[in-house]
């Protein structure tokens, strides 16, 4: 589906309803009150569709004082982000180059979501790793400062042991799954070399003992996967540091494809994807690529301001309008 439209029309605003009526978030913000118009009290996405063949419905509602309710066929969710168990959605945006050329914590959270898409039993791991450090860390500022007992740090530190041993194995799990479609999408869009490496290694109880002084002494956790990295590579590479901004955005656009296959092969359903403005940055031969490329997924939304960009005709075209949206 290609969706055009002058700058400011709404494109953005079209792709960000889908993100959040499948995903019950933004990818835009995390602040909920920024979804709703100016001047109204709440908002509503409702979308019908099928998965696997099977009809569905998702309904997210936003009311001020209320918050965020979802239905999925009309049963009502526990939570607005458990419209992600329905529905996988990928988004690029050209925010999203931060995964390539932002700091490792960008890295970490694009890994740990995609962990959560790929497994979701291990969706909350990261989470309850980030809140075994916080308690740890406490536990040690206590320590140093006379108020707790390294008999009360221990258990912290054996359960930061054992979270972070296996939120570390589930990052190398997932890179090893995405790096060779990675490879594959990033030579067709012409990076060669393109690959993936973890930057850390899994925390054991005896490694966090041993810095047990220094830690004290600053009152941090100095080792274990809230200080990992991921490189992304072309060649001996890292992109980050020695890469363009256009072989950045080739390195995401792969990135993104690459977690669609496996996501498709894994479950059978191929996920959504959502691609805002990626066209206008690339020339004519790597738009007939990525075509190609998303052709062989499912159901792709591209927005763009001109329908010349897209070098294949689309299923469906849609334009924007301020206000409105029609068929082309």
């Amino acid at each position: 589906m290609l969706v055009t439209g002058p700058n400011g029309a709404g494109k953005t605003n079209l792709l960000e309803s889908l993100h959040v009526g499948t995903q019950g978030f933004s990818p835009r913000t995390r602040n909920d009150a920024q979804l709703v118009r100016f001047g109204a009290d709440g908002c509503r996405v409702a979308l019908d569709g099928t998965r696997g063949g099977t009809p569905l419905r998702l309904e997210l509602t936003l009311r001020e004082r209320v918050g965020k309710q979802a239905t999925a066929d009309g049963r009502r969710l526990r939570a607005a982000e458990q419209l992600r168990a329905e529905v996988s959605t990928l988004v690029f945006t050209p925010d999203r180059l931060a995964v390539v050329k932002g700091g490792p914590a960008v890295r970490r959270a694009y890994v740990d979501r995609a962990i959560g898409r790929l497994w979701p039993a291990k969706a909350p791991l990261s989470a309850e790793y980030g809140a075994a450090i916080a308690q740890r860390n406490a536990s040690l500022r206590g320590v140093a400062g006379g108020w707790s007992t390294l008999e009360a740090l221990a258990p912290w530190t054996e359960r930061v042991a054992s979270l972070g041993a296996e939120l570390v194995a589930a990052r190398e799990e997932a890179l090893a799954l995405l790096e060779p479609g990675f490879a594959r999408q990033a030579e067709e869009l012409g990076l060669a070399g393109a690959g993936l490496r973890y930057e850390g290694e899994r925390p054991t109880l005896a490694a966090l003992e041993t810095r047990l002084p220094r830690d004290l002494e600053r009152g941090t956790t100095g080792l274990g996967p809230h200080l990992d990295d991921v490189s992304v590579l072309a060649g001996t590479r890292d992109l980050r540091g020695f890469g363009s901004q256009g072989e950045q955005r080739l390195a995401v656009l792969a990135l993104l494809l690459a977690e669609a296959g496996v996501i498709a092969e894994r479950t059978g359903v191929a996920p959504l994807l959502l691609l805002d403005d990626v066209l206008s940055e690339l020339d004519r031969g790597r738009r007939t690529v990525l075509a190609d490329a998303v052709a062989r997924q499912g159901q792709t939304l591209v927005t763009a301001t001109d329908a010349a960009f897209l070098p294949v005709e689309p299923v469906q075209h849609l334009e924007v309008f301020p206000g409105s949206v029609r068929g082309a």
